[in-house]
């Protein structure tokens, strides 16, 4: 199982993978915050495209916040990541946890775009990029999002990503687009455990990725 150096480094073998799509007109590179942006601002740069975001939002369980119940997109619209429907009865009322998170989606967005509109995605070819996919919530917010606004097809791509959220992701994508991962191992506890060096990343660099890539 391949350990990462950093971010960079595996942008630059994920480039290599996805190099057929290079200067290909009618495709967008678009990043999810904060990590993938890094990832896919080098992507952009090495494919020659254009480089966005697409904001999602894990919505965490009200009392464990690092378990993920599903993830929300700009529109609102919810992902549900629950295995028994049943267990919506133990959480209560989600509808402050989804408000709170689209809030934050429309922070991010603000601060991010700064008064660039977002790139149009009708009829284009998406390759969404995250610098690691552990349970696909937030993944397959931005997938449904895509859709719905009118993405011609959507190549997920990542350099690791769980086996359970490799197969939720190609069962929502379909005949739709399909996944390029470098990486899925057999055991998967969290993204970082794949790279020797996850620093975190801020909104500022977020920025300045952005600005570079465009």
């Amino acid at each position: 199982m391949k350990i990462f150096k950093d971010r960079i480094s595996a942008a630059k073998l994920l480039a290599k993978r996805l190099r057929g799509f290079g200067g290909v007109g009618g495709m967008i590179v678009l990043g999810i915050p904060r990590g993938g942006v890094v990832v896919a601002a080098e992507v952009a740069k090495k494919l020659r495209l254009p480089l966005d975001i697409i904001v999602t939002r894990k919505i965490g369980h009200p009392q464990q916040p690092e378990l993920a119940l599903g993830a929300v997109d700009s529109d609102g619209e919810v992902i549900w990541d629950l295995e028994d429907e049943e267990r919506f009865g133990e959480l209560g009322d989600v509808g402050e946890l989804i408000k709170k998170e689209v809030e934050e989606i429309k922070r991010r967005e603000q601060v991010y775009r700064q008064d660039r509109s977002p790139l149009d995605t009708v009829n284009k070819t998406i390759i969404l990029i995250d610098d690691g996919i552990a349970t696909g919530a937030t993944t397959l917010a931005a997938i449904g999002f895509l859709k719905r606004h009118g993405a011609k097809k959507i190549i997920v791509a990542a350099p690791v990503a769980s086996r359970e959220s490799v197969d939720k992701i190609i069962r929502e994508l379909g005949e739709f687009g399909e996944a390029v991962v470098l990486e899925i191992p057999q055991y998967f506890q969290a993204v970082g455990q794949f790279y020797h060096q996850f620093l975190p990343v801020s909104d500022d660099m977020v920025v300045e990725y952005l600005n570079h890539g465009r």
